[in-house]
Protein backbone atom coordinates (compact mmCIF):
# COMPACT_ATOMS: atom_id res chain seq x y z
CA UNK A 1 0.00 0.00 0.00
CA UNK A 2 1.17 3.52 -0.73
CA UNK A 3 1.71 5.42 2.53
CA UNK A 4 0.04 8.42 0.88
CA UNK A 5 -3.22 6.41 0.82
CA UNK A 6 -3.45 7.15 4.54
CA UNK A 7 -3.10 10.92 4.15
CA UNK A 8 -6.75 11.94 4.66
CA UNK A 9 -7.38 10.23 8.01
CA UNK A 10 -6.45 13.26 10.09
CA UNK A 11 -9.26 15.23 8.43
CA UNK A 12 -11.82 12.45 7.90
CA UNK A 13 -14.72 14.34 9.49
CA UNK A 14 -14.05 17.48 7.43
CA UNK A 15 -13.57 15.35 4.31
CA UNK A 16 -17.04 13.84 4.79
CA UNK A 17 -18.59 17.20 5.56
CA UNK A 18 -17.11 19.27 2.73
CA UNK A 19 -16.15 16.97 -0.15
CA UNK A 20 -18.91 16.92 -2.79
CA UNK A 21 -20.77 13.68 -3.42
CA UNK A 22 -21.54 12.06 -6.77
CA UNK A 23 -24.67 12.70 -8.86
CA UNK A 24 -27.29 10.03 -9.59
CA UNK A 25 -26.34 10.36 -13.27
CA UNK A 26 -23.00 8.72 -12.48
CA UNK A 27 -24.76 5.58 -11.29
CA UNK A 28 -26.88 5.61 -14.45
CA UNK A 29 -23.78 6.00 -16.63
CA UNK A 30 -21.99 3.05 -15.02
CA UNK A 31 -25.11 0.88 -15.28
CA UNK A 32 -25.56 1.82 -18.95
CA UNK A 33 -21.95 0.83 -19.62
CA UNK A 34 -22.42 -2.44 -17.72
CA UNK A 35 -25.38 -3.20 -19.95
CA UNK A 36 -27.16 -5.17 -17.25
CA UNK A 37 -28.23 -4.81 -13.62
CA UNK A 38 -25.40 -4.99 -11.10
CA UNK A 39 -26.10 -6.62 -7.73
CA UNK A 40 -22.59 -6.78 -6.20
CA UNK A 41 -19.70 -4.35 -6.18
CA UNK A 42 -16.27 -3.93 -4.64
CA UNK A 43 -15.15 -0.36 -4.03
CA UNK A 44 -11.44 0.46 -3.96
CA UNK A 45 -10.57 3.23 -1.47
CA UNK A 46 -14.08 4.09 -0.28
CA UNK A 47 -12.97 7.02 1.88
CA UNK A 48 -15.95 8.22 3.89
CA UNK A 49 -18.45 6.61 1.52
CA UNK A 50 -19.49 9.30 -0.96
CA UNK A 51 -19.72 6.85 -3.89
CA UNK A 52 -20.47 3.90 -1.61
CA UNK A 53 -23.82 5.39 -0.63
CA UNK A 54 -24.69 6.28 -4.23
CA UNK A 55 -24.39 2.64 -5.33
CA UNK A 56 -25.86 1.17 -2.13
CA UNK A 57 -28.86 3.50 -2.33
CA UNK A 58 -29.61 1.94 -5.73
CA UNK A 59 -29.71 -1.56 -4.25
CA UNK A 60 -26.14 -2.68 -4.98
CA UNK A 61 -24.50 -4.76 -2.23
CA UNK A 62 -21.18 -2.93 -1.87
CA UNK A 63 -18.02 -4.22 -0.21
CA UNK A 64 -16.25 -0.96 0.58
CA UNK A 65 -12.51 -1.22 1.19
CA UNK A 66 -10.54 1.55 2.87
CA UNK A 67 -7.04 1.33 4.41
CA UNK A 68 -7.30 4.37 6.69
CA UNK A 69 -8.93 3.65 10.07
CA UNK A 70 -10.21 7.21 10.58
CA UNK A 71 -11.79 7.33 7.13
CA UNK A 72 -13.30 3.88 7.72
CA UNK A 73 -14.74 5.02 11.06
CA UNK A 74 -16.39 7.98 9.31
CA UNK A 75 -17.70 5.65 6.59
CA UNK A 76 -19.18 3.28 9.18
CA UNK A 77 -21.27 6.11 10.66
CA UNK A 78 -23.53 6.33 7.62
CA UNK A 79 -23.54 3.14 5.57
CA UNK A 80 -26.77 1.33 4.77
CA UNK A 81 -27.25 -2.34 5.65
CA UNK A 82 -26.23 -3.55 2.17
CA UNK A 83 -22.67 -2.25 2.66
CA UNK A 84 -19.86 -4.33 4.13
CA UNK A 85 -16.78 -2.36 5.13
CA UNK A 86 -13.28 -3.85 5.09
CA UNK A 87 -10.09 -2.24 6.35
CA UNK A 88 -7.73 -3.05 3.51
CA UNK A 89 -5.72 -1.45 0.76
CA UNK A 90 -6.38 -2.59 -2.80
CA UNK A 91 -2.97 -4.30 -2.86
CA UNK A 92 -3.89 -6.37 0.21
CA UNK A 93 -7.07 -7.83 -1.31
CA UNK A 94 -6.73 -11.48 -2.21
CA UNK A 95 -8.60 -13.01 -5.12
CA UNK A 96 -11.35 -15.36 -4.09
CA UNK A 97 -14.67 -13.57 -3.95
CA UNK A 98 -15.60 -11.86 -7.22
CA UNK A 99 -17.98 -9.04 -8.02
CA UNK A 100 -20.11 -7.85 -10.92
CA UNK A 101 -18.57 -4.38 -10.56
CA UNK A 102 -15.23 -3.17 -9.20
CA UNK A 103 -14.99 0.61 -8.94
CA UNK A 104 -12.74 3.38 -7.69
CA UNK A 105 -14.13 6.86 -7.02
CA UNK A 106 -11.23 9.32 -7.23
CA UNK A 107 -9.05 6.65 -5.60
CA UNK A 108 -7.31 4.66 -8.33
CA UNK A 109 -4.26 6.95 -8.33
CA UNK A 110 -3.68 5.98 -4.66
CA UNK A 111 -3.01 2.37 -5.69
CA UNK A 112 0.27 0.86 -6.86
CA UNK A 113 0.54 0.64 -10.65
CA UNK A 114 2.33 -2.74 -10.57
CA UNK A 115 -0.28 -5.46 -10.98
CA UNK A 116 -3.19 -3.01 -10.76
CA UNK A 117 -5.08 -4.28 -13.79
CA UNK A 118 -4.56 -8.01 -13.24
CA UNK A 119 -5.67 -7.59 -9.61
CA UNK A 120 -8.82 -5.71 -10.70
CA UNK A 121 -9.60 -8.36 -13.33
CA UNK A 122 -9.16 -11.16 -10.76
CA UNK A 123 -11.81 -9.53 -8.57
CA UNK A 124 -14.37 -9.41 -11.38
CA UNK A 125 -16.91 -12.06 -12.27
CA UNK A 126 -17.02 -13.11 -15.94
CA UNK A 127 -18.73 -10.26 -17.82
CA UNK A 128 -17.92 -8.01 -14.85
CA UNK A 129 -17.22 -4.31 -15.26
CA UNK A 130 -14.52 -2.02 -13.86
CA UNK A 131 -15.21 1.71 -13.46
CA UNK A 132 -12.92 4.53 -12.41
CA UNK A 133 -14.39 7.99 -11.97
CA UNK A 134 -14.07 11.21 -10.05
CA UNK A 135 -11.49 13.87 -10.40
CA UNK A 136 -11.04 17.52 -10.93
CA UNK A 137 -14.16 19.69 -10.90
CA UNK A 138 -14.54 22.20 -13.73
CA UNK A 139 -16.94 24.92 -12.61
CA UNK A 140 -19.16 26.06 -15.49
CA UNK A 141 -19.85 29.58 -14.19
CA UNK A 142 -16.74 31.77 -14.73
CA UNK A 143 -17.70 34.10 -11.86
CA UNK A 144 -18.04 31.19 -9.43
CA UNK A 145 -14.79 29.67 -10.71
CA UNK A 146 -12.98 32.98 -10.09
CA UNK A 147 -14.47 33.29 -6.59
CA UNK A 148 -13.31 29.78 -5.74
CA UNK A 149 -9.84 30.48 -7.19
CA UNK A 150 -9.57 33.69 -5.13
CA UNK A 151 -10.66 31.92 -1.94
CA UNK A 152 -8.09 29.15 -2.45
CA UNK A 153 -5.24 31.40 -3.57
CA UNK A 154 -3.81 32.08 -0.09
CA UNK A 155 -3.58 28.32 0.52
CA UNK A 156 -3.22 26.69 -2.88
CA UNK A 157 -1.45 28.11 -5.92
CA UNK A 158 -3.46 25.93 -8.30
CA UNK A 159 -6.07 23.22 -7.97
CA UNK A 160 -5.00 21.61 -11.24
CA UNK A 161 -4.26 17.93 -10.72
CA UNK A 162 -1.49 16.60 -12.95
CA UNK A 163 -1.76 13.12 -14.39
CA UNK A 164 -0.17 10.61 -11.95
CA UNK A 165 1.91 9.18 -14.79
CA UNK A 166 3.00 12.53 -16.24
CA UNK A 167 0.81 12.41 -19.36
CA UNK A 168 0.59 15.82 -21.01
CA UNK A 169 -2.89 17.37 -20.47
CA UNK A 170 -3.25 17.83 -24.24
CA UNK A 171 -2.87 14.12 -25.02
CA UNK A 172 -6.05 12.38 -26.20
CA UNK A 173 -5.49 9.31 -23.99
CA UNK A 174 -5.29 10.24 -20.33
CA UNK A 175 -4.52 8.27 -17.17
CA UNK A 176 -5.60 5.60 -16.23
CA UNK A 177 -5.88 4.63 -19.89
CA UNK A 178 -2.18 5.28 -20.41
CA UNK A 179 -1.39 2.77 -17.68
CA UNK A 180 -3.16 -0.37 -18.86
CA UNK A 181 -0.89 -1.85 -21.48
CA UNK A 182 -2.40 -4.83 -23.25
CA UNK A 183 -5.99 -4.03 -22.25
CA UNK A 184 -8.70 -2.16 -24.07
CA UNK A 185 -8.52 0.95 -21.92
CA UNK A 186 -10.83 3.81 -21.20
CA UNK A 187 -12.23 5.12 -17.95
CA UNK A 188 -14.06 1.80 -17.69
CA UNK A 189 -13.29 -1.65 -19.03
CA UNK A 190 -14.74 -5.15 -19.06
CA UNK A 191 -13.19 -8.11 -17.31
CA UNK A 192 -10.66 -9.94 -19.52
CA UNK A 193 -12.63 -13.12 -18.92
CA UNK A 194 -15.56 -11.53 -20.76
CA UNK A 195 -13.53 -11.11 -23.94
CA UNK A 196 -13.92 -7.35 -23.70
CA UNK A 197 -10.39 -6.47 -22.68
Amino acid sequence: MFVRALSFGATAEAYERFRPGYPKELFDLVMTYAGRPVRTALEIGAGTGKATRLFADHGVAVTATEPDTAMLAELNKSVPANVTTVRAAFEDLRPGETYELVFAAAALHWTRPEGRWSRAAALLEPEGVFASFGGQVQLADPAVAESVRAARAPFLESDEVPSPDGTDPDEEMQWPGTNCTGLRCSSTFNSPSSGGA
